[in-house]
């Protein structure tokens, strides 16, 4: 793979283009916001910029269609009849997309590989785009029946070249997992912290006590809005699934504090500790993780101190985060590492600068 053109220079598209530039690959780039692609290009996510479609494409091993979801059939269209060889996308919905592009262009539609990475940023536009992006991420691609081989080996080529892992299911599999992973879980956020901003005269004391479990659950929630309302409609029926499954288990846990069942109440949280625990980490092994815990005061270096011990010994960190108390002054800082590393090793030397660590291995 030589030569891509990215369309869409916002986030998504400037990191695929970071991380292929990184990769030695041409990336061009088209979007019909002049300013973000020359911000695209100075970041360096792209080679050059084309006026338009036509003439980007000619010479294209594939056409990346990173625009918003409404817009994503219709460009994947153009981009066909343009002439290009193979052609994705990077929309959270797949379904109506692949039957609109099969619609519009059955001659065509085989050299369309639509595609989803999970993964993203809070932050927006090339100013947050990272060539690490979707390192170790899963990247999703639903072929149908009519894909042609060939494009899709050029796709999964691509997705390789960025570091994600590809996983292939048909396009209306994809929405109905998309909605429960991606789509639900940002709207229980957003509304999770709706609710908490309500409060009115209550709402400054409520975030002051914010602790870190608030924090995790609600941090998609300062994710770009813009791009869920087409997300929602494109996907409405597995969202709304999705949304009624969750208020009914909502539902079962208020019913079981509404009586006091403690039973049910340890018994649902331990189920979701064992599913949570079980989630993949994305190191690229299949080595038993563990989970190290070290309480630390909040005070400037401390992160840097854990972590370079921890590099020190050799020990790649899968995951971390800091859980802060919700007193201040304070917290946990929550990291995941292979079994097979030195933990002993770093919870010696992390007590002999006076942390106190714990371990615990994940299933």
């Amino acid at each position: 793979m030589t030569r891509v053109v990215v369309v869409g220079t916002g986030l998504i598209g400037a990191s695929i283009g970071l991380g292929l530039r990184r990769a030695g690959v041409t990336v061009v780039g088209v979007d019909r916001d002049p300013a973000r692609a020359e911000h695209a290009l100075a970041r360096g996510a792209l080679d050059a910029v084309a006026p338009g479609l036509p003439e980007a494409v000619s010479q294209a091993d594939v056409v990346v269609v990173a625009v918003p979801v409404d817009a994503v059939a219709d460009v994947v269209v153009a981009a066909l009849d343009a002439g290009a060889a193979t052609v994705t996308d990077v929309a959270s919905v797949k379904a109506p997309i692949v039957a609109a592009v099969q619609a519009a262009r059955p001659e065509r539609a085989a050299r369309f590989v639509a595609g989803h990475p999970m993964a993203g940023s809070e932050q927006d536009g090339p100013a947050g785009a990272h060539p690490d992006l979707f390192l170790a991420a899963t990247w999703v691609l639903t072929p149908t029946e009519g894909t042609d081989p060939d494009a899709f080996r050029a796709v999964r080529s691509l997705v390789g070249t960025l570091g994600a892992e590809v996983v292939a299911v048909a396009p209306e599999h994809h929405d109905t997992l998309a909605a429960v992973v991606s789509h639900v879980p940002h709207l229980a956020a957003g509304t999770l912290m709706d609710v908490a901003a309500g409060g009115g005269e209550q709402h400054a004391t409520m975030l002051r006590l914010a602790a870190g479990g608030f924090r995790d659950m609600t941090r998609i929630a300062s994710g770009d809005p813009h791009i869920w309302p087409d997300i929602c409609v494109a996907n409405r029926d597995a969202i709304v699934a999705g949304l009624d499954e969750y208020l009914g288990a909502l539902g079962a846990a208020r019913d079981l504090v509404a009586t006091g069942d403690r039973a049910g109440i340890r018994a649902l949280l331990e189920r979701a500790r064992a599913a949570r625990r079980s989630l993949p980490m994305g190191t690229g092994t299949d080595e038993a993780l563990v989970e190290m815990r070290v309480p630390v005061p909040d005070r400037p270096g401390v992160l840097a101190e854990v972590t370079t011990l921890a590099g020190g010994l050799g020990i790649n960190i899968a995951d971390f985060e800091i859980a802060h108390s919700v007193e201040g002054g304070r917290g946990v800082l929550v990291m995941v590492v292979g079994e097979s590393s030195r933990v002993g090793d770093l919870e010696t030397a992390l007590s002999e600068r006076g942390y106190h660590p714990s371990h615990t291995r994940l299933a």
